[in-house]
Parts: structure tokens; sequence; C-alpha cells
């Protein structure tokens, strides 16, 4: 079964003080069974290794090659995220005092009925709270 893949999952796979067997682990499974992720997915795990970039954490041709990797996985973006994100994705995010853009990754796995791999732990702490297993 695939899951939905929180870019604190893809940054942590870079960033070899997170990388652990579970991330591992997952991300096997993501390049077995695939992934679902909401349209923000991309600009948001960029963003995560551009300012790493600029924090001097590592160089620019880690963040391209990470890039260009996680370009080869089977990562489906979700053609439906924007038509909820002022009705499902806000109820969550008040719910559960996220930002908005942790909330589309949990009306993401709610929707599809998949389990949310992610570090975050508000996010965690939601998705336990409405039911959605938790990997990561």
């Amino acid at each position: 079964m695939s899951l939905v893949l929180d870019s604190s999952v893809a940054v942590a796979l870079v960033n070899r003080d997170e990388t652990t067997t579970n991330i591992i682990q997952i991300f096997y499974r993501v390049a077995r069974q695939g992934a679902w992720v909401p349209a923000i997915w991309h600009l948001e795990v960029a963003n995560s290794l551009e300012l790493a970039v600029r924090r001097g954490r590592f160089q620019p041709r880690l963040r391209d090659s990470a890039l260009a990797d996680l370009a080869t996985l089977p990562i489906n973006i979700d053609p439906e995220t924007d038509r909820h994100a002022w009705g499902a994705t806000l109820q969550l995010a008040v719910r559960h005092r996220l930002t908005l853009y942790d909330a589309a990754f949990l009306e993401l796995a709610q929707r599809r009925r998949r389990p949310l791999a992610t570090l975050d732990r508000e996010l965690r702490a939601a998705a336990e709270a409405e039911g959605v297993p938790v990997l990561g």
C-alpha cells in the first residue's frame, strides 16, 4: 500500500544526522509502492534543502543531487489539494492548530486512506487523533 510522504521525511533522507533505519525503510517502500503528496510537496522539499544550503549545512551539489534522486521515485501529485484547501484542510488545521501546509498532508492521508510518513510532532499527534496511521 502506498503512503502519503511529508517533506520532513524527504529532507531527513538527505540530512545524514536525521537519516535512520526507519527513514530508509520508508523510502524502500516508496520505491516499491509509490507515494502521494499534496501539490505543495515539491516546493516544501526544495525550500528546505535550499535553506540548508544557505545555512552551510550542505553544498548546492548535494541539494541538486538529492532533488534529482527524489525525482526518480514514483511520487504522485494529488490533483485535488486545492479543492480541499478551504474546506477539509482548513478544518483540520483549525481543529489541531496546524499550518495549512501540514494539514494538507493530513487531509490527503485521510481522503486516500493511506498512512502518513512524517517526522513533524504536531502533525503526528494530529494524525493519531484523527485515526490516521503514522510512519516515521
